[in-house]
């Protein structure tokens, strides 16, 4: 048996040993707990994000929605200024009474599109013909051009569509009509007026088949038909921009859509 001195000296190293390894332990369990209150700082960090993100998507489509109807209301009083609604015999059936409806759904003044309609079905007029007298005059179409192109490319959406709008009955035969077209049509697919945006590029690609234009008016038929849910319409749109266009920008722009579409579909 061992002495007294050294049984106490081993209970005292045995001590020692325990409070060192209990040390130990408390040590790794304050790191633990520093670890766990980070963790969670950062999830209630993560969680207040969440909610910023959530409110700011809120707000975006509250401001969208804000512009869609500031611009229905514009066009409606434009509609007013302009001289309201077509005359009480028209046919339903013929193409002034079917633009009048179509602009009254879309946005576009009842007598602007029963003009452009009139101008349809009667094709373009003689460049010397009476009907357009301004297009005698080559700078006064540039400038009303290019102002209608300013207010666009200000943001003037409304007044945009309203100047291009003049521009094609005052000067049909312009070289510029074929642009004025396209970007009449733009002003309404920038503010989701659909519908509107795709009978425009179809009239360009109609009485302008052969213009610069045509390729982007084409493709923004497809997106105007993805826009309201004809995807089948939309993809055989976009194929044929691929097909008729091959290695263009217009055709990348139709092949990008075109796989977005289908992965849509597929999921």
């Amino acid at each position: 048996m061992l002495p007294v001195q050294a049984q106490r000296l081993s209970l005292s190293e045995r001590v020692t040993r325990l409070e060192q390894a209990q040390q130990k332990q408390d040590s790794g369990q304050g790191g633990g707990t520093v670890l766990v209150n980070q963790v969670q700082a950062l999830q209630s960090q993560v969680q207040q994000l969440q909610g910023q993100v959530e409110e700011l998507q809120h707000e975006i489509q509250q401001l969208k929605q804000s512009g869609k109807d500031q611009y229905v209301d514009l066009d409606s009083r434009l509609r007013k200024l302009e001289g309201g609604a077509p005359a009480q015999g028209a046919s339903a059936s013929s193409p002034a009474s079917t633009a009048s409806t179509a602009a009254k759904a879309g946005g576009v003044p009842a007598t602007s599109a029963s003009t452009t309609a009139a101008a349809q079905a009667r094709g373009p007029a003689p460049a010397g013909s009476a009907s357009a007298p301004a297009s005698a005059d080559p700078q006064a179409a540039q400038d009303a051009y290019n102002q209608a192109f300013t207010a666009l490319r200000n943001g003037q959406f409304v007044q945009s569509s309203r100047q291009f709008r003049q521009f094609i009955q005052q000067y049909p035969n312009s070289a510029l009509a074929p642009n004025a077209f396209y970007w009449l049509g733009e002003s309404y697919y920038t503010v989701q007026n659909y519908d509107i945006a795709l009978q425009t590029f179809q009239t360009l690609l109609k009485q302008y088949p052969d213009s610069e234009k045509a390729p982007g008016a084409l493709l923004k038929i497809g997106y105007c038909q993805d826009a309201l849910k004809q995807e089948d319409a939309a993809q055989k749109t976009l194929q044929a921009v691929i097909q008729k266009y091959p290695g263009s920008s217009v055709a990348n722009l139709a092949q990008q859509r075109l796989h977005d579409i289908q992965l849509q579909q597929a999921n």
